[in-house]
């Protein structure tokens, strides 16, 4: 079995992708602008057996922001890019058990070869499907459930599959001329921002989701082939935004919002709508909308639930790669929140010492 680490400027990276079936969050050029939003150091592990190919891409974090510019040892720890990346497997390693036992086994080693003490993944809900089953539940919990739309099913069985209340919408935005259509990102960019920001003003986001003016830039020059957005007007007016991603058959909405004058007429229902169908039409076979925020069966979740009956099961990969390092982490923030260690050690949220 072999086992390499590669970084973005390695060709290795793309050479790999072209074997597997991948998301648009696998992409270098993604992750290495998510690696700059974050401040942090792009990375991706391979591992091959012949046929058998493990690909992971994620991003090194530094740790020492944990004790509010406290000196602590040079630690680090490992999260993915935002989304759903998780891990490729060629069709061999996923019909192989032990070949994903042994390439965990690695990839553990690996990073506590890099003083890396925990690694947090979120899988692909599409690609990942099943590895709870090969994985132990101490460190592959199903954390939540997400919608996917099966574009091979055809117009009316997917229309079927759509909630009654969100048909009613549907149908009334169109009757009432509410207009979607797809237009070229960069060239409506500050029209975006514009209703993106709007939207994390109203709903109080943090700043991990202000993506800035720069960011949204740099994404439109990188992968322009790979994005699309939706817009919703109302009397020549934009009411409503999403952009979405297209990778190997598979359409996800990424980041999206609506103006605050235009919320109950839930305009992103005839978006959606909209975007299913020009998906499907342009032979891609998911478009996947997600689920609750963190995993939850919320507002959001159900929204999302009323385009389609198909599931699947959202999976998280929680690493503990070096027990003392990662334990004299939770006992130092611990201290710092003026908390017992036990409590962190027995929240849900993973690493413990990022709980807050």
């Amino acid at each position: 079995m072999k086992t390499k680490i590669i970084d973005l400027s390695n060709p290795l990276w793309l050479e790999t992708l072209e074997k597997l079936r991948y998301d648009f969050y696998h992409l270098p050029q993604f992750v290495y602008l998510e690696s700059q939003r974050t401040n942090t150091t792009p990375q991706a592990l391979l591992i091959s057996e012949g046929e058998k190919i493990f690909f992971l891409p994620y991003l090194i974090r530094r740790c020492d922001d944990l004790l509010d510019g406290e000196l602590i040892p040079e630690l680090f720890d490992v999260v993915s890019p935002y989304g759903y990346p998780g891990i490729l497997l060629s069709e061999a390693a996923a019909n192989s058990p032990d070949f994903l036992e042994l390439a965990i086994k690695s990839l553990i080693f690996v990073l506590r070869n890099q003083n890396i003490c925990s690694a947090f993944f979120r899988l692909h809900p599409i690609l990942n499907q099943g590895l709870e089953k090969i994985y132990s539940p101490e460190i592959c919990k199903i954390t939540g459930e997400t919608v996917a739309i099966n574009l091979k099913l055809s117009h009316e069985e997917i229309w079927t599959q759509t909630h009654s209340s969100h048909r009613k919408v549907i149908n009334r935005h169109k009757r009432n001329g509410i207009k979607v259509k797809m237009v070229l990102f960069d060239e409506y960019l500050e029209d975006f921002l514009e209703i993106y920001y709007e939207s994390m003003e109203r709903v109080g986001a943090t700043k991990l989701y202000y993506f800035s003016h720069e960011f949204f830039w740099k994404l439109s020059k990188k992968l322009i082939n790979n994005l699309h957005l939706s817009i919703v007007e109302l009397d020549n007016e934009i009411i409503s935004a999403c952009l979405f991603t297209e990778c190997c058959g598979i359409v996800q909405s990424y980041l999206s919002g609506t103006k605050n004058q235009f919320l109950k007429l839930s305009p992103d229902k005839l978006m959606f709508d909209y975007v299913r169908f020009w998906a499907k039409e342009r032979g891609n076979e998911f478009m996947h909308l997600g689920g609750g925020y963190g995993g939850a069966k919320d507002g959001i979740y159900d929204f999302k639930s009323g385009f389609s009956k198909l599931r699947y099961k959202f999976l998280t990969l929680r690493l503990i790669t070096d027990e003392e390092k990662y334990n004299y982490l939770v006992n130092l923030r611990a201290k710092f929140l003026n908390k017992q260690a036990e409590a962190l050690f027995n929240s849900s949220f993973f690493p413990a010492y990022r709980s807050l």
